[in-house]
């Protein structure tokens, strides 16, 4: 059990900010800050890394997509809790679900594909993958992001950027119904639709054998989530010090969002790296395209039934910058997966929005 040392680091981090809270975290000087900022950032990839490889283990007994779903559905899942936790404590961010939903699928579809694409071209010049599983994907994220993200600002029963009651109840039914429809296309009617191509065998196999463990696989299941609660507690703590820097930086405030984002997609951004750098893309496609639609799929129904609960408005439309960035990012994600090959080019644009996108955070 040595590979597990980390996890009494990881816990024990935990452990510290649930014990001490805010106050061990603002307390002291600059410099004080700087140590723990640092500090946290170091136990979050660490417990990433862990997770990563526990992921591993499981997507190689269970096969795809049964493995990098549960890593998704994981990360996903506690996402959700933690968004709906900061709406029913009754602080006032009307803002957040929306924030965090275009945060990650701008985070996912431009800069985790991005790099998956750009790294894994650099090294294999080009990759396939199943374009029907792709295809899948993108025809669920597409239009739960336009009703989720973009519609809200042109709707005219409520002003701004908010649903009316019915508005929501639909919404959620239909982010519901499509997401449990799609797990039953991935799961049950059409695995093959994302699984690798015969191609991708070789590696395949080269990945079970560095796969290859004597703990059970549940052991392995139980250890995965261990490491993931961890990441996702110590990414909200890490918020106050970041605040703190952001502050003294005189930087956008949205760059806290931003890092916090970044850091619980850790996990599955590991996965999908190693797995395009491995010449495993079908599997970094799996891991990067469910993100995003769990994302969505689950964020949405979660908010609104908080919102309908509480009486709290939930602000889902973008403005104009942003609706612009994400309806280019679809657009470019439709292109990009539509032949079942990829190359550093495709890549490269991606991460030259991702770009666009952080320089959008900062001006």
């Amino acid at each position: 059990m040595i590979a597990e040392a980390p996890l009494a680091v990881v816990a024990a981090t935990a452990a510290l900010c649930w014990i001490f809270g805010d106050d061990w975290l603002q307390a002291g000087t600059p410099a004080w800050t700087l140590f723990v900022t640092a500090w946290l950032f170091g136990v979050i990839l660490l417990a990433a890394l862990a997770t990563v490889r526990h992921a591993e283990v499981l997507a190689t007994r269970l096969g795809e997509p049964f493995g990098t779903l549960i890593l998704t559905l994981s990360v996903t899942t506690i996402e959700v809790l933690m968004v709906s936790a900061v709406m029913l404590t009754g602080a006032d961010q009307p803002e957040l679900a929306r924030d965090t939903m275009y945060s990650v699928v701008m985070i996912v579809l431009n800069g985790l594909v991005g790099l998956s694409l750009l790294l894994g071209g650099l090294r294999h010049h080009e990759q396939e993958y199943n374009l029907q599983g792709a295809n899948a994907f993108l025809a669920l994220i597409l239009p739960l992001a336009v009703l989720t993200l973009i519609l809200p600002r042109y709707t005219r029963a409520t002003p701004g950027p908010i649903l009316s009651s019915t508005q929501e109840l639909f919404l959620m039914a239909v982010a519901l119904g499509l997401y449990a429809v799609f797990l039953a296309v991935q799961t049950v009617r059409h695995r093959s639709y994302f699984t690798a191509s015969a191609a991708g065998s070789e590696e395949s196999e080269h990945a079970s054998e560095h796969g290859a463990s004597t703990l059970p696989t549940a052991a392995h299941g139980l250890l995965l989530l261990a490491y993931l609660v961890p990441v996702v507690l110590l990414s909200e703590e890490l918020g106050i010090p970041l605040e703190r820097s952001v502050e003294a930086l005189e930087a956008p405030q949205a760059l806290t969002g931003m890092l916090v984002a970044l850091l619980i997609l850790a996990p599955e951004g590991v996965a999908a790296l190693r797995a395009s750098l491995a010449n495993q893309l079908q599997r970094a496609v799996n891991v990067a395209l469910g993100s995003a639609a769990a994302t969505i799929g689950l964020t949405v129904p979660a908010v609104l039934a908080v919102s309908l609960w509480t009486g709290k408005p939930v602000v889902l439309g973008l403005d104009d910058d942003e609706t612009v960035m994400l309806a280019l990012t679809l657009l470019v994600s439709v292109v990009t997966f539509s032949s079942g090959r990829t190359n550093v080019l495709q890549g490269a644009v991606h991460v030259v929005l991702f770009l666009a996108y952080v320089l959008l955070v900062f001006d």
